[in-house]
């Protein structure tokens, strides 16, 4: 059977409308740098609710309506950091490269920011402080334009919303606060609706949809008055000069920032004052394999391999720990095949 695989995933999640503002209790805290009337230049503010943001900048201002959408999404808590003109996105990306944050969203659709909010969170996830970052395009950029803007960007810490129309960041957030408030890393985004966002200036095709997605770009799209994500996908396509979809899904990053850094802080928390001696090393293993039988036995994986643990040859002092998993893919698509008998 000759069939058209389009990018477009075939069975949608929902969620029910909300009007809470408040943050969810499970969800993680976003991080956000945006233009703003009232806020200083430069520093922090820790919101725990819509109210916060209203007593701070006031109910009309910009980052006022981002945090909202963000807590109206799903997000437990908001770090925003006012910028002053162009430049101050920078310094405001410095600020908060500090805190401990699960995502950043900023409301600047200027390419060139967005490639330092990438090298910001590209930065501090080396240092063991993982994120993404959410951006959107400008509004009337055309499929091809996103595309080249994605490649422009190219890694699998930012996601990257199209249609850009919901200026000042909106979309952006909405789909931050949707993703802070999933706790399962493997769920995937697509089908997910993003509460407060009012009409689409544009609906696409599934050929651009096709385009968008190989190409980078994590498509919106409206139905029954509500917007949702079509599938959502990294700006990661290429390694180098070659084509890599390796991190195309978003979901695999994420279930990366969830494995790689519980294994770290249970090795830390019960290994603080550790002898490197072979019973050592062997409880190390043994923890190390506790905590991938836990994401095993959650779905965040399908399965592990190879754990092995053993001192340093150059360094007596250092313990080496190697293990390799595989990660759980969300469902996409499914395809149905009837046989019919007349």
């Amino acid at each position: 059977m000759n069939t058209i695989r389009h990018e477009r995933p075939g069975v949608y999640s929902s969620y029910d409308a909300s009007a809470v503002v408040s943050g969810g209790g499970g969800g993680g805290t976003v991080g956000l740098a945006a233009a703003s009337g009232k806020g200083t230049a430069g520093t922090l503010y820790e919101l725990s609710r819509y109210e916060d943001a209203v007593s701070q900048f006031g109910a009309e201002d910009g980052l006022t309506r981002l945090a909202r959408i963000l807590f109206l999404n799903g997000a437990a808590q908001v770090k925003a950091v006012p910028t002053a003109g162009e430049s101050g996105y920078e310094a405001a990306f410095a600020r908060l490269q500090e805190e401990e944050l699960s995502l950043v969203v900023c409301d600047s659709a200027d390419l060139t920011i967005q490639q330092k909010l990438r090298d910001s969170v590209e930065a501090a996830s080396a240092a063991r402080r993982e994120r993404i970052a959410v951006v959107q395009g400008s509004p009337g950029e055309t499929v091809s334009q996103l595309v080249k803007r994605a490649e422009a960007v190219n890694s699998e810490r930012v996601v990257l919303l199209a249609p850009g129309g919901a200026g000042g960041g909106l979309a952006a957030a909405a789909a931050a606060g949707a993703i802070a408030g999933e706790n399962d890393p493997a769920v995937p985004l697509g089908g997910a609706v993003l509460r407060g966002l009012e009409e689409l200036t544009q609906n696409y095709g599934d050929s651009e949809i096709d385009l968008l997605v190989r190409g980078g770009v994590t498509p919106l799209e409206q139905t029954g008055g509500q917007v949702s994500v079509v599938r959502g996908v990294t700006t990661r396509t290429r390694s180098g000069e070659a084509a890599d979809a390796t991190w195309r899904e978003l979901t695999t990053i994420r279930i990366v920032d969830d494995v790689i850094p519980a294994v770290r802080n249970a090795l830390r928390s019960k290994f603080r004052r550790a002898k490197n001696t072979e019973q050592s090393r062997g409880a190390i293993r043994s923890q190390v394999v506790l905590e991938l039988e836990n994401k095993l036995a959650r779905e965040i994986i399908t399965g592990y391999d190879g754990v092995r643990v053993a001192a340093d040859t150059e360094n007596p002092t250092v313990c080496l720990v190697d293990f390799s998993f595989t990660v759980a893919y969300g469902l996409n698509q499914i395809w149905i095949s009837a046989h019919i008998t007349v």
